[in-house]
């Protein structure tokens, strides 16, 4: 293969940060109207390099080739311009305008002379219905983007994406929200694109859609070039192996814990929404993995949510050591020693702009409250570093802001915060969503590490895997209602999703 068969070459990338070297001498090369998958562990540099193609990060040394032209690209506009688009793994739309505005944002069609011009809605309206009609998307352009789900802010980042005629799209963790019907209406649009002669950069953490979806697979460790193969000739374990650098087949750590006694009892939990969880009933036990199974629409965030006090319940008691407890605030669930990872660290997790220390500190601020009211920062330094250091969360200093570690190790940093306050009954919703294999596993240790110490734990899964290999028990959920819940010994797949279908028409 020549150097002119490349659509894009990245040759010799390095960028550095105080204190962190992210890209050391990388090399990514993609071939014309192909999907050309970026793989690696949290932190291994992926979003970097392509935030150095996108023009907002300037790299160190190295040059950028696109169509055999070297580039200066210094900001985004000037990607947009040579034909690079770049969709985000977390989607930022203006929610109170229009679908239409958001994808000619900054572009609007104008209509009108010199000075008098205005923006020609009409034509915006146009052109957007034929846009969504070409991509096989089914969006109002006239309706608010406040009133969408997460999927459908997707699929208007795609299309805008294609409509800037981009050579070459980047796509980071497209399909992290998006259920199995919008991800193969996803490859659909990508398969076309790929027609239409359009590169495609994929990001993402998930096995089995790099090798259904790939032609090429570049993977990256550490902030370097580990190496690029042919998607056919690649397995799951041949990737988990080359981006951790160490053989993976042991996905789940030894289970060395025992259930003890019953910890928490929940009794007809019933939402004040009628459409969401009902007449649901079960037990959680001392160093328990309790594992909650269901599809989309099953209502197990909302139903964890209200345990933890933070939805609202029509009828329903809890027992908790067998003493019935009232849980109507979040204060109310941490005076019963509980904890809640939210579902969406970015969104309800972690303060973005605060540092490590602030993060981790921020559920226990009374512990460190001084009689002048004022904050321990000794304390919370002490504690942080103790905290660090035994999840293993990889940072330059406490005082870095949480938004420049990846993902794995702000997930981390949330479990450490919740665990300053000495929690008995753990609520983990999705846990490692969004996160790689290696990171993964560390996470996996440090919840079977937690149930040997006693600790009780709920775990909301959507990967089989996981609940499999992680529970002892699987209660399994169904358009809000408990179906059925399954011991360790005859949990199985294809009984997993007989219960999460059983009450679907």
């Amino acid at each position: 293969m020549t150097e002119t068969q490349y659509l894009l070459e990245m040759n010799h990338i390095s960028k550095e940060f105080p204190g962190v070297k992210a890209l050391d001498d990388v090399t990514l090369k993609v071939r014309p109207g192909t999907v050309h998958a970026l793989m690696g562990e949290n932190g291994a540099g992926k979003s970097t390099l392509m935030k150095c193609l996108f023009g907002i990060y300037y790299p160190d040394a190295g040059e950028i080739i696109l169509n055999g032209e070297k580039l200066e690209i210094k900001n985004s506009k000037d990607a947009l311009n040579y034909g690079i688009s770049m969709i985000h793994q977390e989607l930022h739309p203006v929610p109170q305008r229009s679908v239409m505005e958001n994808v000619w944002l900054g572009r609007f069609p104008m209509k009108g002379l010199g000075p008098f011009q205005f923006v020609d809605h009409k034509k915006m309206f146009e052109d957007t219905a034929h846009l969504f009609k070409d991509l096989d998307i089914d969006l109002d352009p006239e309706v608010l983007v406040k009133t969408l789900s997460v999927s459908k802010i997707q699929s208007i980042e795609i299309a805008k994406a294609v409509s800037f005629k981009s050579k070459l799209i980047v796509m980071d963790e497209p399909t992290s929200s998006l259920t199995g019907n919008e991800v193969e209406h996803l490859f659909r649009i990508i398969r076309d694109l790929r027609k239409r002669g359009v590169s495609i950069i994929y990001i993402s953490h998930k096995m089995e859609e790099i090798l259904q979806i790939s032609d090429d697979v570049t993977i990256m460790r550490d902030g370097k070039y580990i190496g690029t193969w042919p998607a056919q000739d690649m397995t799951t374990d041949m990737i988990i192996s080359k981006m951790v650098g160490r053989d993976l087949s042991q996905r789940f750590p030894d289970r060395d814990h025992e259930p003890g006694d019953v910890v928490l009892k929940v009794e007809n939990l019933t939402s004040t929404n009628p459409r969401s969880f009902k007449n649901v009933s079960f037990e959680l036990r001392k160093g328990e993995v309790l594992g909650i199974g269901g599809l989309v629409g099953a209502q197990r965030t909302e139903l964890i949510e209200a345990i933890f006090g933070l939805r609202s319940i029509i009828s329903g008691n809890f027992y908790i050591n067998g003493k019935e407890v009232k849980i109507k605030s979040p204060a109310d669930a941490k005076k019963h020693k509980m904890a809640l990872l939210t579902e969406e660290r970015r969104v309800t997790g972690i303060f973005p702009v605060l540092p490590i220390i602030e993060n981790t500190a921020i559920a226990n601020l009374d512990h460190y409250q001084t009689p002048f009211l004022l904050l321990n920062e000794k304390k919370m330094r002490q504690d942080t570093l103790e905290s660090i250091k035994k999840i293993r969360v990889k940072t330059p200093s406490e005082k870095e802001l949480i938004k420049n570690l990846s993902g794995g190790n702000q997930q981390k940093v949330l479990v450490g915060r919740w665990l300053l306050t000495e929690p008995e009954i753990l609520l983990l919703d999705e846990p490692t969503r969004g996160i790689d294999v290696g990171a993964k596993f560390e996470i996996y240790t440090i919840i079977a590490e937690l149930a040997k110490q006693g600790k009780s734990i709920i775990m909301i899964s959507s990967e089989m895997p996981e609940l499999l290999g992680m529970s002892d028990r699987i209660m399994v959920m169904c358009e809000g209602r408990l179906t059925g819940i399954l011991d360790r010994s005859n949990a199985t797949e294809e009984e997993i999703m007989r219960h999460a279908t059983l009450y679907m028409a």
